[in-house]
């Protein structure tokens, strides 16, 4: 699970799926000192920004003060995550490795004029395409407009002397695959997604059809289809399993290398273990053996670095099978985790104390580590677009049996933070007494909610006996319910004494108040920053924390919970009654725990499609417009610093040293001549 949450400046995980918690656009013109990693004033955080995105270098505190064996087992697995990049920019589409190439052979040998509109909109399309891993919005996933002709892309090809097959170079400028994921109610959504999990001409019922029949074990199923394409050979469905010697081979084979030689370097016989076991799925494509990895690693707890290596999220399934693929390698920062492992010990109360109904609530809620990490490097889905947050394995039953890890990542929430920001809460927040509890309280608010979120909202609830798991049953619905449910367990609680009295915060109330204003604000207006204007909300984080902040304002209209004030032609949302609006997120908790313990479908499709998909446009206008005074790109992601290994005559490795790269097209540049290991088919 992924956490991905819009914050003031950076910062927000599910049961049995994953969860990415996104940082938002700044608010605050502040930068914060964060505690996990002191402002370097030294340090350039800001690479580039263009379109919609800013670029953020990140540093790695405590690698310095590793052994020479630890730097060894950080460089071996950023290498093992590089060396599968590609796999994901096939997963995303399947010309996207084509056109990747064909454009970047032109931005390296184009010796044009270089000064045109026309070449600085193409520069600025490379750019964004890099940045999406394909050319489909890592956010919205719709189609990335290219603001330049198709003749002008044929000249440049041919002035490059650079092949593009007729198919691909068409569908930069076509309607066709417009939608990387397209959930929208009534349509054929596996047909009408353009997402490679999927032959063309394989369809919903097709996919339904084929993993309905797979009989898994009712207590400790797998996780059917997540490393695979299913396909239609001979008018057959078949899996394209992703194995060495199978699909995405041969870069898996340069995965399995440098995982061999970290297991050769693990700090102890359970990282080893899980290492040794990664390797064996990696090899077989076994989802048995995939389980047996997540047992162990789970169970991994000791050392200093720990990784996430696989097919893990299933965002962007649209049926939510199949797993993208991604690493994330980390060093644990043991300070901030030891703060936080407060949460960890008081679960059970939270459960017991929760708004569920008893039915629905656990007895046990077992081993939810929460840890601050220091990221060393990331690759696949988690990169350039980074989590904050991060919450596995998903399998359900493992989760229930073994626990899970709960990790946030301290040097990119501090990278985030040290970027600064722009002036949007001035504009957006209701009143002085709004923005002085933001500013002073917001990030801290945000902090909590993620922790909340990621060790108490996922741990939190069980699925009736003989209910299938919300994959089968919430459909495409679940990922944005479970979202919303974790959510609505964090909101629940920070608004509550109890955090204090953990010692967790020396103000509950402000910072209830501060989370209440600025999730609600988000909820509403200022998440719109992100949409086209016409758009319908798509991305499920996005649709859940509309769902939640339309629904809240609904039940509270009568008793004016949640006011909605026009002054001087704006819009403002300004909560009155934190108590009650406390007591409204409890009983849609309640209900969104019982839609997913009973797998209601009819009633998260009614909470979703009415709350959570359409948009005021009159409202959308105004944001769109009151927010194009700010520079502040809406989206963020990271260039990864450089290991630089050194060696001795005999070419063993005495130390690893770390450098940034210059530019953003340096680093894309670089990973495609090193990192290519894939045919452009398939």
């Amino acid at each position: 699970m992924k956490l991905k949450r819009n914050l003031p400046v950076a910062l927000a995980v599910t049961m049995s799926f994953s969860c990415k918690q996104e940082p938002r656009a700044p608010e605050n013109a502040e930068v914060e000192e964060v505690a996990d990693q002191a402002a370097d004033t030294d340090f350039d955080y800001v690479v580039d920004q263009f379109a919609d995105l800013k670029i953020l270098r990140y540093q790695i505190p405590g690698f310095n003060e590793l052994t020479l064996n630890e730097k060894k087992l950080v460089y071996y697995l950023t290498q093992a995550g590089l060396a599968g990049r590609d796999i994901m920019w096939d997963q995303n589409y399947r010309h996207n490795l084509k056109i990747r190439k064909a454009l970047e052979n032109i931005y390296t040998n184009f010796n044009g004029d270089k000064n045109s509109d026309d070449w600085k909109n193409f520069e600025t399309y490379l750019k964004r395409v890099w940045f999406s891993n394909g050319i489909h919005h890592h956010y919205s996933t719709a189609k990335i407009k290219a603001d330049f002709s198709q003749a002008y892309l044929e000249t440049l090809l041919k002035d490059t002397n650079t092949k593009l097959a007729t198919e691909a170079l068409a569908v930069i400028f076509n309607t066709a695959d417009v939608k990387k994921v397209n959930k929208a109610d009534g349509v054929d959504i596996v047909l009408e997604s353009a997402i490679n999990f999927y032959g063309p001409d394989v369809t919903t019922a097709d996919a339904e059809a084929y993993y309905n029949a797979i009989k898994v074990s009712d207590s400790t199923p797998i996780e059917k289809g997540l490393n695979s394409k299913l396909v239609k050979e001979n008018g057959k469905l078949v899996e394209k399993v992703y194995k060495s010697g199978g699909m995405y081979g041969a870069a898996i084979d340069q995965i399995i290398g440098w995982l061999e030689k970290a297991q050769g370097v693990a700090e102890n016989d359970n990282q080893a273990k899980a290492l040794g076991l990664l390797i064996e799925y990696y090899k077989t494509g076994d989802l048995n053996t995939w389980d047996e990895y997540c047992i162990a690693w789970v169970n991994s707890t000791e050392g200093n670095i720990d990784w996430i290596n696989g097919f893990i999220e299933v965002y962007n399934d649209p049926k939510g099978y199949k797993g993208s693929y991604e690493t994330v390698v980390e060093l644990k920062d043991f300070d901030m985790s030891k703060k936080m492992a407060v949460l960890t010990d008081n679960a059970q109360w939270f459960e017991d104390n929760s708004t569920l109904m008893d039915a629905h609530k656990k007895k046990n809620v077992v081993g939810v580590s929460y840890k601050t990490v220091n990221v060393a490097g990331e690759a696949g889905d988690a990169s350039p677009s980074t989590p904050i947050g991060v919450n596995l394995p998903n399998n359900n039953w493992i989760r229930q049996t073994h626990g899970s890890k709960s990790v946030s990542l301290g040097n990119i929430i501090g990278a985030y933070n040290n970027a600064g920001g722009g002036g949007r809460l001035k504009e957006f927040a209701h009143d002085a007494e709004e923005i002085e509890l933001e500013e002073q309280y917001g990030k801290q608010a945000d902090k909590l909610h993620t922790a909340l979120h990621e060790v108490i909202g996922h741990a939190s609830g069980q699925i009736n006996p003989g209910v299938g798991t919300p994959k089968e049953t919430l459909k495409s619905y679940k990922s944005t319910i479970e979202e919303g449910r974790a959510d609505l367990v964090g909101l629940y609680y920070l608004y509550n004494s109890k955090i204090q009295e953990l010692g967790l915060v020396d103000n509950w109330e402000a910072i209830g108040k501060a989370a209440y204003d600025g999730y609600i604000r988000n909820g509403l207006m200022t998440q719109l920053v992100r949409l086209e204007l016409g758009d319908d909300v798509e991305e499920d984080h996005m649709r859940n924390r509309q769902w939640v902040s339309a629904w809240a304002f609904e039940q509270g209209a009568k008793d004016n919970v949640i006011e909605k004030v026009v002054r001087d032609g704006k819009t403002y949302y300004n909560v009155n009654d934190y108590v009650k609006l406390r007591e409204i997120f409890g009983m849609l908790l309640r209900e969104t725990q019982r839609i997913t313990s009973e797998g209601d479908f009819e009633a998260a499709k009614a909470l979703v499609e009415n709350y959570g998909v359409k948009v005021d446009q009159a409202i959308h206008k105004e944001v769109l417009e009151r927010n194009s005074k700010f520079k502040a790109a809406p989206y963020s992601g990271f260039v990864n610093p450089v290991l630089v290994p050194e060696t001795d005559a005999n070419g063993e490795i005495t130390d690893i040293k770390i450098t940034q790269p210059n530019s953003f097209e340096e680093q894309m540049l670089e990973y495609a001549n090193k990192y290519s290991f894939l045919p452009l088919e398939n």
